[in-house]
């Protein structure tokens, strides 16, 4: 990946750039559990949080909930202050922050949750634009948001990628006009899929290469 080719840059956030200690998530899940009376193996509970298997709602029918219903309680439960002090920067990622080209966010988290995780990161001055996806601007691998975040940034044309940990993400490169880097923290064994970009990155270390 030659990065002298590219002259803006997107970045998925959860699972690319951070992630959150394994007992939040356990907890998160433990609540949501008891108000929908159903208990959560840990391995559900890392399929639920990093999209392990491909499609969440895809985990949740197989347990017989309602995709619905279970987001809307995992929302209702989540507290933004407690995600954010869980929430802890991927030491490659600081390279992210040394990139001199316009750079966007596109990220699934809401606003209320990622605003202060980029906050007490300090990482929010890293980004000419953030976009966290509603109904409204569409989901990756929609390409909207991430046209979005790139008309914000005022780069709409020229070469650029899009970096992300998941399918959507390269999906939304691609469909946006842009190339797309996976990024694998988990392996894809424990994925249980293997996901094919442009490039496939062990680290954000390895965007030197790009720049």
């Amino acid at each position: 990946m030659n990065a002298s080719s590219y002259d803006r840059w997107v970045f998925d956030l959860d699972g690319t750039l951070v992630d959150v200690e394994p007992s939040y998530v356990r907890d998160l899940l433990g609540r949501v559990g008891a108000r929908l009376g159903y208990s959560f193996t840990d391995r559900e509970a890392d399929a639920l949080w990093h999209g392990f298997g491909g499609e969440r709602n895809a985990t949740l029918e197989a347990a017989g909930l309602d995709p619905e219903r279970f987001w809307e309680v995992f929302h209702d439960e989540e507290d933004a202050e407690a995600r954010a002090e869980a929430t802890f920067l991927y030491r490659d990622a600081e390279r992210v922050g040394e990139i001199d080209a316009p750079t966007a966010l596109v990220t699934h988290c809401q606003r209320y949750l990622t605003e202060p995780v980029l906050s007490s990161l300090d990482i929010a001055d890293w980004f000419d634009s953030v976009v966290c996806c509603t109904p409204e601007t569409g989901w990756k691998p929609d390409p909207n948001p991430v046209e979005r975040a790139l008309s914000a940034a005022g780069a709409e044309t020229g070469p650029g990628v899009l970096v992300g940990d998941g399918p959507h993400d390269v999906g939304a490169a691609w469909n946006a006009g842009l190339d797309g880097a996976h990024v694998e923290r988990h392996g894809h064994e424990r994925r249980g899929l293997c996901v094919v970009g442009d490039y496939r990155l062990g680290g954000l270390d390895e965007i030197s290469g790009l720049t």
